[in-house]
């Protein structure tokens, strides 16, 4: 499998878990469907608390990926959501974003974070959509 090339070009800013650009050579590449705060029987975990919703929905989006045979690292583009986006809630997500995956940051992929003011279902404070190169 080719390795994602990560570029942040000289002009535009740089920060640490994200990437301005991921250049991918692979062939197979899969499209994961928004991951939120549930469990497999549907459950939502940490009801109205941002950081535990966040670390969820990233390990739901790891477990995804390894239905696919493949880790985070492969995650090459993500849309991510949040309800009621401010400066406070972004620095939590970030922080629960950095620890998620067993205390490991999320690796870095051309990502876009969107504050919402309701996901698809009541109770919902993220979602997280991504692109993965597969093969």
């Amino acid at each position: 499998m080719p390795t994602p090339e990560h570029l942040n070009p000289p002009g535009l800013f740089h920060l640490p878990g994200f990437s301005q650009i991921v250049v991918t050579s692979g062939g197979r590449t899969a499209h994961i469907a928004g991951q939120g705060a549930f469990d497999e029987k549907m459950n939502l975990i940490g009801k109205g608390d941002l950081h535990a919703q966040t670390v969820q929905a990233f390990r739901n989006l790891r477990t995804a990926l390894a239905g696919l045979g493949v880790g985070p690292e492969r995650v090459v583009s993500s849309t991510m959501y949040v309800v009621d986006l401010d400066d406070e809630r972004a620095a939590t997500f970030v922080r629960a974003m950095n620890e998620a995956l067993d205390g490991q940051p999320f690796p870095p992929n051309a990502s876009t974070l969107v504050g919402v003011t309701r996901l698809g279902m009541a109770g919902m404070l993220v979602e997280i959509s991504a692109v993965a190169v597969i093969d």
